[in-house]
């Protein structure tokens, strides 16, 4: 595992290429984006204490449609595919980690499935108010509308009806 800074606007992972790593966020605010129809799509936020990875790239080692990109200066601790697999051989330990962190990922990502395809608008708004606040601060809201998947029209909307 290394240590690296990346400043705003570099390109952890490009789209359409291999995610090496895992990126543990220990300052400042990643996104996981894709293209679709030209237009960029957010997927997911990592802030500080969080993963920031292409999970379907980073365990089948295949190129996939999203990119990692830092939306804030960034302190990353990062570590490669091989040297994860390396030390789950060596240390069931870690591989038990491993197993636990893939299996909470999981359990997030069909979350926000959920969310996207059961939940109105404004409760997906409501819950990124009620559990990630910063964000709404600190990524363009361009960003927060298609992680919302609604445009920055209906985020506006929202946004003005001062419900929350």
């Amino acid at each position: 595992m290394r240590n690296e800074d990346h400043p705003k606007g570099h390109m952890l992972v490009k789209p359409g290429t291999i995610c090496p790593s895992l990126f543990f966020v220990e300052k400042g605010l990643t996104r996981t984006f894709y293209y679709k129809d030209g237009k960029d799509i957010t997927d997911w936020f990592s802030p500080e204490n969080t993963i920031a990875c292409s999970i379907v790239s980073f365990t089948s080692q295949q190129p996939d449609r999203r990119g990692i990109e830092v939306l804030e200066d960034a302190g990353l601790w990062v570590l490669d595919y091989k040297d994860l697999e390396m030390l789950c051989g060596q240390y069931h330990e870690i591989e038990r980690f491993a197993r636990m962190n893939t299996v909470h990922g999981l359990v997030l990502l069909q979350e926000r499935f959920d969310e996207l395809h059961f939940s109105t608008a404004a409760e997906r708004y409501k819950k990124l108010l009620d559990h990630q606040p910063d964000i709404l601060q600190r990524a363009p809201l361009g960003m927060i509308a298609s992680y919302l998947g609604i445009t920055q029209e209906t985020l506006s909307r929202i946004r003005a009806q001062h419900l929350f």
